[in-house]
């Protein structure tokens, strides 16, 4: 008999467990510089992942208009809504995250899934009384996708007004946000609409293209500058050709690569 018992007590434990309310309490959106929004809760980051700015190649005039752009946000100055699109690894949402550390905006991490609790977020936002950033990285939908609506009533031309103390910074590969299908040639004024009258609510939309390779090297260059770390160009090149082609991230691995290779070395001679 106990051992019948003992599965199911463990069984109801769980079930309990799982209807409990969560007893960390919810982070208060006046302290802190970077936090994470679930759907329902907002979750402190205790160290925001950031670069410094200086380690992005190639993409001089993008940082321009986002420090400028966050940096009005920071003063309470009009701001635009922001869109990064363009190839995949380009470092759109690792810039993000820079900038706002560099600017002293705090930023709030929100999922793509995640758009019709927003105005729940806002509201807790508009209450700290300070800027805020938040972003949505990688989005995408489906031509159809309600969500489309959803985001664009949150930009412009909703019932409930953004607060004015909240900027949204968007990444993406597709430059309009929506992924096509051979399906949606049925609805293709529709969705063409809808893509356009979403796109049109950002007032900063900035484009990320795969470098060149010697903008690409020097990508490399600044990843293996402060490890001390030389750069071999053919060496890189291969790296990158092995790896499908030139993106920060590739240049972000290879420094990851080197690094490994010097701690085997250092460790054989050991």
């Amino acid at each position: 008999m106990p051992n019948e018992i003992a599965p199911i007590l463990l069984q109801i434990a769980h079930s309990l467990k799982l209807l409990a309310p969560d007893a960390t309490p919810e982070a208060d959106p006046a302290l802190g510089d970077a936090f994470r929004w679930d759907g329902q809760r907002l979750h402190a980051v205790p160290r925001l992942n950031a670069l410094p700015l200086n380690r992005f190649a190639g993409v001089d005039s993008q940082i321009e208009a986002l420090r400028q752009n966050v940096g009005a946000l920071g003063k309470g100055l009009p701001s635009h809504d922001m869109l990064l699109w363009g190839s995949r690894g380009m470092g759109k949402s690792a810039l993000v995250r820079a900038v706002a550390a560099a600017e002293g905006v705090a930023l709030v991490e929100a999922a793509g899934d995640s758009l019709a609790t927003l105005p729940a977020l806002f509201a807790r936002l508009q209450a700290a009384g300070r800027p805020f950033l938040l972003y949505v990285d990688d989005l995408a939908f489906a031509a159809t996708d309600p969500q489309v609506r959803i985001l664009r009533s949150l930009l412009d031309g909703g019932v409930a007004e953004r607060p004015a103390n909240v900027r949204l910074a968007v990444t993406s590969n597709h430059r309009h946000l929506v992924e096509r299908s051979a399906e949606d040639s049925r609805h293709a004024r529709d969705s063409a609409d809808d893509q356009l009258a979403l796109v049109d609510r950002f007032g900063l939309i900035l484009g990320f293209h795969v470098p060149d390779q010697q903008t690409w090297l020097e990508m490399v260059r600044r990843h293996l500058q402060p490890e001390g770390l030389p750069l071999d160009e053919t060496d890189a090149i291969a790296f990158a050709l092995a790896r499908g082609g030139r993106s920060g991230r590739t240049a972000w691995h290879y420094r990851t690569e080197l690094l490994t290779r010097r701690a085997a070395t250092d460790g054989s001679a050991e």
